[in-house]
């Protein structure tokens, strides 16, 4: 395919991704404002964004691999007519019940078009132009969850919760069209996908990531825990096995060493982005006093930084080794995560965190495009389905478990002020900020002249 073509491919992708994205970060600002409206009650209020993730979560192995069989075209514009549908719900929901089944709906759509969109990436583009597309992928992921907080601020600000439901609406409708004519068919795989593999997949996913966002709240969630073990053990073993069909997920790909290590560190940064908004968020509004609008503005400079960087990551990511920009980006997030716990911890200014701030808009490109392209990159066309569902899988799963390790830390009772919970419930994202530098640092490229076959 001729590169403008392609770059039109990338841009209907990106709208779509960059909507279910943004959908993750954008209520937590409007929390406070849905809960007063709707009369819910905390553990009603905190579903509104598990359940998102749940349905998101679970299916990406399945939906991944449904793309190579009936082609990611076809899967996208449906799990964007889902989302737009369920997004218009959302917005008409008239109580907290209605808007949880809902999100519901509305993540079992963003997990239907998430993979099909690197998946189409690897196939229009050639190796060496790869880095600045999945580069724009990458800048795609990390601005939407950036924006979220700011645009949910000015939105409920502005008008009410229920427009930052409303405006996917006509969004998801000119997605649908573009994508509907910019983006090729593909021939999709003639072997049926096991079916086995499907039900041990979504049986081992719902158990560990219900069990993730549940742990705290009664003794038997623990027992879901050696459920999933088990569930993925005899999913492991099946894939080894299958005779007649595809696996699920072919072990081969992690015969890659930059796959396996770039999704190490896809799950830290998940877990660190999706964590990090949640005592931020309810430090500055409930704490500092900050309302809804200028608590979204408080993280203005790490998504200006993102967009105006992330194009020059990109391209550099064709022209060098993406592992130093990812191993730098890994750091200076770390550091970024580490000023703010100090600042919070210390109580002064709010307005420091702006500080922070920078630091983390000039780490997130670093990591969201180099990653992205050490990892997916050197895919073969037969695999490109079932490596983006992996690498959705595993960055929603590192999100689910951010959010709720650090929501359980701020329920602990830490120090006599405030403040030092917050503080502390961050030191969990800096750490796991520094496995993936590691990962970055441990991952290995394969020579351009040494294509995968």
């Amino acid at each position: 395919m001729a590169l403008p073509q392609a770059w039109r491919c990338v841009i209907a992708l990106c709208i779509g991704f960059f909507m279910i994205l943004l959908d993750q970060t954008i209520v937590t600002v409007a929390t406070p404002a849905i809960q007063k409206d709707l009369g819910a009650d905390y553990g009603q209020i905190v579903w509104i964004t598990s359940v998102y993730l749940l349905c998101f979560a679970v299916p990406l192995l399945v939906t991944g691999r449904l793309g190579d069989r009936w082609g990611p075209k076809r899967l996208y514009i449906a799990g964007m007519t889902l989302f737009t549908v369920a997004s218009l719900w959302c917005g008409l929901a008239g109580s907290i019940e209605q808007l949880i089944a809902a999100r519901a709906v509305q993540g079992l759509g963003a997990s239907l078009l998430s993979p099909q969109t690197m998946s189409v990436i690897n196939r229009v583009f050639p190796r060496e132009r790869r880095g600045s597309a999945l580069g724009v992928w990458g800048a795609t992921a990390g601005l939407s969850t950036l924006l979220g907080p700011i645009l949910g601020g000015v939105i409920t600000s502005a008008a009410s919760w229920h427009w930052i439901f409303f405006i996917n609406v006509p969004i998801g409708v000119v997605s649908v069209v573009m994508v509907y004519l910019w983006v090729p068919r593909f021939k999709p795989s003639d072997k049926p996908i096991d079916g086995v593999s499907i039900g041990l997949s979504i049986l081992a996913m719902s158990a560990l990531i219900f069990a993730i966002q549940e742990v705290q709240r009664a003794w038997w969630i623990w027992l879901l825990f050696p459920v999933a073990a088990v569930c993925a053990f005899f999913f492991i073993r099946r894939q080894a096995r299958v005779i007649g069909r595809d696996p699920l997920v072919p072990l081969s790909l992690f015969e890659r060493r930059s796959f396996t290590f770039g999704n190490v560190s896809i799950f830290t940064m998940g877990f660190a982005i999706a964590g990090m908004m949640i005592p931020i968020m309810l430090y500055v509004q409930q704490v500092r006093g900050l309302d809804p609008l200028y608590a979204g503005l408080l993280m203005t400079p790490m998504s200006v930084l993102s967009f105006l960087l992330s194009p020059l990551v990109g391209r550099a990511t064709d022209r060098m080794s993406p592992r130093p920009l990812a191993m730098t980006g890994f750091g200076l997030m770390a550091v970024g995560v580490a000023m703010i716990a100090g600042m919070i911890a210390a109580g002064i200014d709010v307005w420091w965190i702006l500080l922070a701030n920078v630091v983390l808009g000039v780490a997130s490109p670093l990591i969201w495009a180099p990653n992205s392209t050490s990892t997916l990159r050197d895919l073969p066309g037969s695999l490109a389905g079932a490596g983006s569902g992996v690498y959705n899988s595993t960055r929603q799963l590192g999100s689910v478990t951010g959010a709720a390790v650090i929501g359980l830390i701020l329920q602990l009772p830490i120090g006599d002020s405030p403040g030092i919970t917050f503080a502390v419930s961050l030191v969990p994202a800096v750490i796991l900020l520094g496995v993936g530098m590691w990962g970055a640092t441990a991952s290995r490229e394969i020579p351009k002249n040494n294509p995968p076959v």
